[in-house]
């Protein structure tokens, strides 16, 4: 079968299911010819062709602001077009097209390829009441700019017009989505290499060091993972609880997972990063010796952190739930999770972890401190954690319903099955 991947980031969330399609090249050769179209980057798999194209630049903000980031998509939409056209130039004519629609790259596709099935990623619908926006007091949203969020949505609703075919990854992301709009997406639990993230119980018995941070094994770790250090994953929360937490166990280590800048909401207001606008909040109380801003780590030493935590702080506003927190339950981590329906999907209370409230700093550190009080509960948590996601987050499974997707729309098998060899006739001669 023939593939046209998309995605500004190659490979994005598809490594997963190209890495399937290319062991079904190994496995029989010549069974799928696979092209990736992108922004240029370093990134390379052996067996995929990647065309790139360029990345449109900034354009002058002399629009509505309601207006900016479609016009940024219709940038993309034409680049995304003039690279189809050249990939089409090359001979090349895909079964089916995979692709991102969050930043308006698929939009014309249709016109290059037309009659070829699109399989488009929908991520989010943006709501202005019982979502993300105005969830927290702390931080309210103007009413100004109301009409900018639900302009957001312009892509959604260009693509959900082109009348393809969608797949989401949670129920809360699909719940988001108009009644009128669910028809063409599918929900695929996205999957997790339950191999790569496990448990690794002798983690804890011995001495580990990630970067600036050693933890002993008579001693507690503290986790917190997010892309960037902001409100959005509940940054703040977590550094008000500190000052109490740390009081209370002398030797706990704190490992902090992210970077500075600003991946979802606004950046603080007078500048900076929302690490410094906190850390200057609580700096005073709290022994920084133990707290360890790692940064942007390794993939294998943030493995390491999880496998290795006593206490996994995962909150975020009602949004986009990370891989972040997958990895935690695959990897065994007691998870502190927040009460929003993106965290409580995933974590139920008192089975797979402990739920409390998404922005209220003394109930987390009272939820932390029972936690590492608590060995039968952190065991059972642990426990708990790993079955959910062999039930749920399993790869097989994931790719096994991505690749029963595709083969749906686009009306025939992955792999061609050979037809089976006639049986032989019994001979009629005579056996001495």
């Amino acid at each position: 079968m023939n593939f046209l991947f998309v995605h500004q980031n190659f490979p994005g969330q598809y490594v997963h299911l190209l890495r399937s399609l290319l062991a079904d090249n190994e496995a029989r050769p010549g069974t799928h010819e696979i092209v990736f179209m992108t922004e240029p980057n370093q990134n390379y798999m052996d067996g995929v062709r990647k065309v790139t194209y360029s990345r449109p630049p900034p354009q002058p903000k002399a629009l509505a602001p309601a207006a900016w980031e479609f016009e940024s998509a219709a940038l993309r939409a034409q680049a995304g077009y003039q690279g189809a056209q050249q990939i089409k130039a090359l001979g090349f004519k895909p079964d089916i097209i995979i692709g991102h629609h969050g930043w308006g790259e698929m939009l014309n596709l249709c016109d290059v390829f037309p009659n070829v099935p699109i399989l488009g990623y929908f991520e989010f619908y943006y709501r202005i009441h019982n979502s993300d926006v105005n969830f927290d007091p702390e931080f309210p949203m103007d009413e100004t700019r109301f009409g900018a969020v639900r302009a957001k949505n312009t892509i959604n609703l260009l693509a959900v017009a082109l009348e393809q075919w969608g797949q989401t990854p949670t129920r809360w992301q699909y719940d988001t989505y108009p009644v009128w709009a669910k028809g063409k997406i599918r929900i695929i639990e996205e999957g997790v290499n339950l191999e790569q993230c496990a448990p690794e119980p002798a983690l804890r018995k011995k001495k580990i060091t990630v970067g600036p941070l050693t933890v002993g094994p008579k001693q507690k770790l503290l986790t917190f993972v997010s892309r960037n250090l902001e409100p959005y994953r509940g940054f703040h929360t977590l550094m008000r609880a500190l000052p109490k937490v740390l009081s209370e166990y002398p030797d706990l280590v704190v490992s902090i997972v992210g970077g500075n800048e600003v991946s979802y909401g606004a950046p603080p207001p007078n500048g900076g990063s929302w690490k410094d606008v906190f850390l200057k909040e609580v700096q005073d109380r709290i022994d920084l010796s133990r707290v360890h801003f790692m940064g942007k780590v390794k993939y294998q030493d943030h493995l390491t952190l999880l496998k290795r935590s006593d206490a996994h702080v995962y909150l975020s506003y009602p949004f986009v739930a990370s891989w972040s927190l997958r990895e935690a339950l695959a990897c065994g981590c007691p998870i502190v999770g927040a009460d929003s329906v993106t965290v409580t999907e995933f974590i139920k209370d008192g089975m797979n972890g402990l739920v409390t409230p998404t922005l209220d700093p003394a109930k987390l550190a009272e939820t932390i401190l029972c936690l590492l009080n608590d060995k039968v509960l952190s065991a059972k948590l642990r426990l708990g954690a790993r079955a959910y996601a062999e039930k749920h987050l399993g790869m097989t499974d994931y790719l096994s319903k991505y690749r029963a997707y595709i083969e749906d729309i686009a009306g025939k098998p992955l792999i061609q099955v050979p037809p089976a060899m006639p049986k032989k006739k019994p001979s009629s001669k005579v056996q001495d």
